[in-house]
């Protein structure tokens, strides 16, 4: 195996991701071969080379996991939170694994976890553009005109969102497709055209279906899905 950036390293180790690594390379938190790390970019060798992190060592897995997950609501997307129930209480595999990406407390649906920083790099990078479906609950009923305007991009904080694609199922009821992914952006759209989101589930991520997965329970991807996940993330 050939030698690694330490950020890429971690990542791969499911450690955290990339940007996360760099925060903890920052803050003094790892140590190569007992030397603690100042230097962005330095590069690791996996077969030899001795990798801490807060003092605890850090080894590559060899088997890479991935998982889908029906977040119930009232559950945190997170690896730690004190005082909350987060979305690692709900799965149980013997290995670290990390969510991608968020689905905020009050939302349920589809979240992906997994120890490969790869794929959690490749599906949250602007550059890939990924698509989201959420299936959206208002308090009244939406006018198509507000769908249309959905659909069209509203302007939040001074930055219209890019185009989406909407689709009623009712009156209060509709599907949306995002290509980005801002903080609490469906609830913050849906504010703009005159509603408030009374319930939302993501029922897709990329090629990936929620499918009839209870909420709380979890399952592993199959090769096919992961096969069709990594094409054109993961080189």
């Amino acid at each position: 195996m050939e030698p690694m950036r330490l950020q890429k390293y971690l990542s791969a180790a499911g450690v955290c991701s990339r940007r996360k690594a760099e925060v903890l390379i920052a803050a003094g938190r790892v140590s190569i071969n007992g030397e603690t790390v100042a230097r962005m970019g330095t590069r690791v060798d996996p077969r030899t080379d001795r990798v801490r992190v807060d003092g605890r060592a850090v080894r590559l897995q060899r088997k890479q996991i991935y998982i889908a997950l029906h977040k119930p609501v009232g559950v945190v997307t997170s690896c730690s939170h004190p005082g909350e129930r987060t979305v690692l209480d709900l799965v149980d595999v013997g290995q670290r694994v990390y969510p991608v990406g968020r689905l905020d407390k009050d939302s349920t649906g589809l979240l992906l976890l997994t120890n490969d920083g790869r794929l959690h790099h490749g599906l949250l990078h602007p550059s890939f553009d990924h698509e989201k479906e959420y299936e959206v609950r208002v308090d009244r009923v939406i006018a198509d005109g507000a769908l249309r305007h959905l659909a069209k991009g509203v302007v939040l904080k001074g930055r219209r969102t890019q185009p989406a694609r909407v689709r009623r199922l009712s009156g209060r009821v509709f599907r949306i497709i995002l290509t980005e992914g801002r903080n609490r952006q469906v609830r913050r759209m849906v504010r703009k055209v005159g509603c408030r989101v009374t319930s939302l589930k993501r029922v897709r991520v990329a090629c990936i279906q929620i499918g009839d997965l209870p909420a709380g329970s979890w399952r592993y991807l199959t090769a096919e899905e992961q096969n069709r996940l990594l094409k054109g993330i993961v080189s």
